[in-house]
């Protein structure tokens, strides 16, 4: 789980700084998406990303269901819960629903319409009654982001994915031992700060394309 995670993690990194490109240039972005359709590199990294997704989702509900062994049938009283205990950590299984719910949502807008449509040979793709490039993914961008229900949801989004990475950042090192009285405030610290980051820089794009097409009326 602390593996997969991390590796989850830096994707993520990866992937939001990517998309800040298309607030300051979306032929840059456009540039980026072309570098990485449906090439061999990025397919190869499409699948490893695809497998670590795939067994850091078994094996969150292998260790759920083995916590649940461990506690029996038997429950406290009453339960208190320390300070130093996050409501992350006990809702991880919860948040990663709801993330996977809109990793779904995403794929289907923008990965089906991008490097899948490479992939099957196509050159087009339909949306809004217009069709455009695969690699334009501004226009896509632009083309969801315009709609408010889907900005809402993915801001919704966004807010469960900081509580997952929050609390999964510091915890993989703890889980591994690359931690100690000393490091651990340190490392829930960068925790906050990677997953701030994070959500920041996919919430900013949001934002910025949303009110783009409000102030367009549409017409963007």
């Amino acid at each position: 789980m602390s593996i997969t995670g991390g590796f989850l993690i830096l994707f993520l990194l990866f992937h939001a700084t990517m998309n800040l490109v298309a607030v300051f240039s979306p032929e840059g972005y456009n540039a980026i998406c072309h570098f990485l359709g449906a090439n061999w590199y990025a397919l190869a990294a499409s699948l490893i990303l695809a497998g670590g997704f795939l067994i850091h989702i078994l094996l969150s509900f292998a260790l759920t269901l083995y916590n649940k062994k461990a506690r029996g049938n038997q429950h406290y009283a009453k339960v208190v819960r320390p300070k130093e205990v996050l409501w992350a950590s006990k809702n991880m299984l919860i948040l990663g629903f709801i993330i996977v719910g809109f990793i779904g949502l995403h794929l289907w807008q923008f990965w089906a319409k991008m490097q899948l449509v490479e992939i099957l040979g196509h050159h087009e793709v339909a949306i809004g009654g217009m069709l455009i490039s695969p690699t334009d993914g501004a226009s896509l961008i632009q083309y969801y982001f315009s709609n408010p229900c889907y900005s809402i949801l993915y801001l919704v989004w966004f807010v469960a994915l900081w509580y997952h990475l929050n609390h999964g950042f510091w915890s993989a090192f703890q889980t591994i031992g690359w931690n100690n009285q000393l490091w651990l405030p340190r490392l829930q610290c960068i925790g906050k700060l990677v997953a701030t980051y994070i959500c920041f820089a996919f919430a900013l794009v949001v934002i910025v394309f949303y009110i783009k097409s409000i102030m367009c009326g549409g017409a963007c």
